[in-house]
């Protein structure tokens, strides 16, 4: 689903998704408890709550992560799988092409024609 009146990853992600993505793109990764302490400084959110975020995004396949023996047993270590910018792109690529299977040649003509005017634009 796209928000639209959203900017970036928030316009595919829930808020607290992306302020979850957005910390472990900071840290480059991290346990729950860690990045709990992040988020937590934007806006009060219990722990479980971060826990339930992280095993949907990476059921989604945006995060990976590792099990880790410490103290009480084993942890998650979480890292997202994609850069931002990766994340970005591949989020316009598939916005693209399910307009091209929505609207087929016509999507393709309009996509053609607007880059191309852009292309004109630019290099005057």
């Amino acid at each position: 689903k796209i928000r639209f009146e959203k900017k970036g990853v928030e316009a595919f992600l829930s808020p607290l998704e992306s302020r979850v993505l957005y910390a472990l793109w900071e840290r480059k990764s991290g346990k729950v408890r860690e990045l709990h302490s992040i988020v937590k400084k934007d806006q009060k959110v219990a722990l479980t709550s971060v826990a339930v975020i992280l095993d949907r995004l990476h059921k989604k396949k945006l995060v990976k992560r590792k099990a880790q023996a410490g103290r009480g047993g084993y942890h998650y270590i979480y890292s997202p799988i994609l850069s931002k910018t990766d994340f970005e792109y591949s989020m316009m690529d598939k916005f693209v092409e399910k307009m091209v299977e929505t609207f087929g040649k016509s999507a393709v003509a309009y996509f053609n024609e607007k880059f191309s005017d852009k292309k004109k634009l630019e290099g005057a």
